[in-house]
């Protein structure tokens, strides 16, 4: 997880979002239109200098273009996420392939807007987004004892998750999943349950979105994430947390 080097900026109060494209036309459009609603926007024209500018400027957000000379979103989105930052991402693409958008929510975007769209759909998607990660549990430790699960040891006061003596890297909504499931296990848990465990009864956004974060979920939990062992789903009813890794019954 990132956190903070000496010289980074303080957040302010508005919201702050750095777009990442080399469209300079774009860049001026959205910057413009994103100032006149009140946010605060600065802008780079490649993905190559990235990370050096997170170093020193912490935005609230990040729009960030697939397609780009030298080091495209992908890569970058891959970076990003492998050194375990957990900053918000929404990703831009002109192209039309389902391919990039689901390898793209892969990797760990947060929401994925094809090209050419409304400014005001993306500062829609913007607001969703910031308002289902300010609802994420707070990162305040927790005073109860580790919980094991196969090779597997979950602290909450640490907020950290182990695979016998190994550190494995847990995004904030990662680990607020996770203990969701260990809250609840052997009990199904509908999509719509889920999210409202993660997000609060007031939640609007689609049911669906919840299935990318359970696989990535999977992806760190499960040998083999198609053949799940620990979070197994019910079909037509939803997932259930099984700490053993028994096959259960109702789950397939």
């Amino acid at each position: 997880m990132w956190r903070p080097r000496a010289g980074v900026k303080l957040r302010r109060m508005a919201t702050q979002i750095l777009v990442v494209d080399d469209d300079a036309e774009l860049r001026d459009l959205l910057r413009d239109y994103l100032v006149r609603q009140g946010i605060e926007v600065s802008v780079l024209h490649d993905a190559g200098t990235l990370e050096r500018r997170l170093e020193r400027e912490r935005p609230d957000l990040i729009v960030l273009d697939l397609m780009m000379p030298g080091v495209d979103g992908l890569t970058a989105l891959r970076k990003l996420r492998a050194s375990g930052d957990d900053i918000p991402v929404i990703m831009l693409t002109a192209r039309a392939d389902d391919v990039d958008r689901i390898v793209g929510l892969e990797l760990g975007a947060d929401d994925y807007l094809g090209k050419p769209f409304n400014p005001r759909e993306l500062l829609a998607r913007v607001q969703a987004v910031l308002r289902r990660r300010r609802t994420i549990p707070s990162a305040a430790p927790e005073q109860r004892e580790p919980f094991s699960f196969g090779r597997f040891r979950l602290d909450f006061q640490s907020r950290t998750l182990h695979q016998d003596e190994t550190p494995l890297t847990l995004s904030g909504s990662e680990f607020a999943l996770l203990k969701i499931f260990v809250n609840h296990p052997m009990r199904t848990l509908t999509r719509e349950r889920l999210l409202e465990l993660l997000h609060g009864p007031e939640y609007d956004g689609t049911d669906r979105g919840i299935d990318v974060q359970v696989w990535r979920l999977r992806r760190i939990l499960e040998t083999d994430p198609s053949t799940p062992r620990f979070i197994q789903t019910v079909r037509g009813r939803g997932y259930v947390f099984v700490p053993d890794g028994e096959q259960n019954a109702s789950a397939h």
